[in-house]
């Protein structure tokens, strides 16, 4: 039954008898392995590229004559 809708939910009922809290502790793992930081990291750098798009989308269209 491997790689069916039934294989993967008897895969997810082991996983979780072996351990009730197996998906909590990927999902913790894979958070801990972010390196990326982003937005939410620096909200000054959001500021600085907000305003970079803002004055790029109101530029006039250049008109070649």
């Amino acid at each position: 039954m491997a790689g069916t809708k039934a294989g993967g939910q008897k895969a997810a009922q082991k996983n979780l008898q072996r351990d009730p809290n197996f998906y909590a502790n990927i999902g913790r793992k894979g958070g801990q392995n972010g390196r990326t930081g982003g937005f939410a990291a620096n909200p000054e750098l959001a500021r600085i590229a907000g305003a970079k798009g803002g004055r790029i989308s109101r530029r006039r269209k250049t008109t070649e004559a």
